[in-house]
């Protein structure tokens, strides 16, 4: 008989667990299917105040290697002091890339031959005063550098500027969740989380130096053209509601 009385007992706890467990599960899914999430996105322009632009060299083929890396040197110190001349600070020159290497050239009668040797070397430049940028371009240019491409406009300090955007973000959101349910009939509560959707961040502008071509002899080179444009910041952010 008191073997029967702890089997019934054990049955009841078990039973009574399971009810608790489904009712536990029931209850996280009626919790999550109480949400509504919704997203909204902020966008600010504003105007770039870094420009950030690569200028290098190439040698071309020399017969030594000492030939080629005493022209080098010779040309990127002028680029340098042309720089320091347009007053761009040292701590915004920076050597990113540099490459001494031999030159092959190959024909059917004797296969690969050695030319020579060429030397590429590469300066990443943040140029603080916009103003500057084309006469960066134009003088570095007549002090021998060939290799100028990648430039961008960024803005230094965005802090502020994403602080608006994700303002608007969530405007946004909350204006969509408000129309969404009053368009499907669904009564929303409080807001019960915010996130903010990372690997944002602000979108530079790329240009291109256009020169004018009508330079010839000692004549000093005129500055390209460059248009800085806006720069796009923008934050998205996800709203989740309660559902009453």
């Amino acid at each position: 008989m008191q073997k029967i009385n702890a089997l019934l007992i054990g049955l009841v706890v078990v039973a009574v667990g399971a009810v608790l467990i489904v009712a536990l599960v029931t209850a996280g899914k009626n919790k999550e299917q109480d949400r509504f999430l919704v997203l909204g996105s902020g966008i600010v322009n504003a105007k770039a105040d870094i420009a950030n632009i690569n200028v290098g060299l190439k040698t071309g083929a020399k017969k030594t290697a000492a030939e080629a890396t005493q022209e080098a040197t010779l040309k990127m110190n002028n680029i340098i002091e042309a720089l320091k001349n347009l007053k761009v600070d040292e701590k915004d020159i920076k050597t990113s890339d540099y490459n001494l290497n031999p030159v092959y050239n190959w024909t059917d009668g004797k296969g690969q031959e050695l030319v020579g040797y060429e030397v590429a070397q590469t300066l990443t430049l943040k140029i603080r005063d916009l103003n500057n940028i084309s006469e960066v371009i134009a003088r570095t240019t007549e002090q021998g550098a060939n290799q100028i491409g990648n430039i961008s406009f960024t803005i230094d300090d965005e802090f502020a500027l994403k602080n608006q955007a994700r303002e608007l973000a969530i405007e946004k959101a909350q204006e969509k969740a408000a129309m969404i349910a009053k368009q499907s009939g669904m009564k929303l509560g409080s807001i019960k989380n915010v996130v903010e959707n990372e690997n944002q961040d602000v979108r530079p502008v790329f240009a291109n130096a256009k020169m004018d071509a009508s330079a010839s002899g000692n004549a000093p080179l005129p500055a390209p053209s460059i248009q800085t444009g806006q720069n796009e910041i923008r934050v998205d952010v996800t709203l989740t509601y309660e559902v009453k």
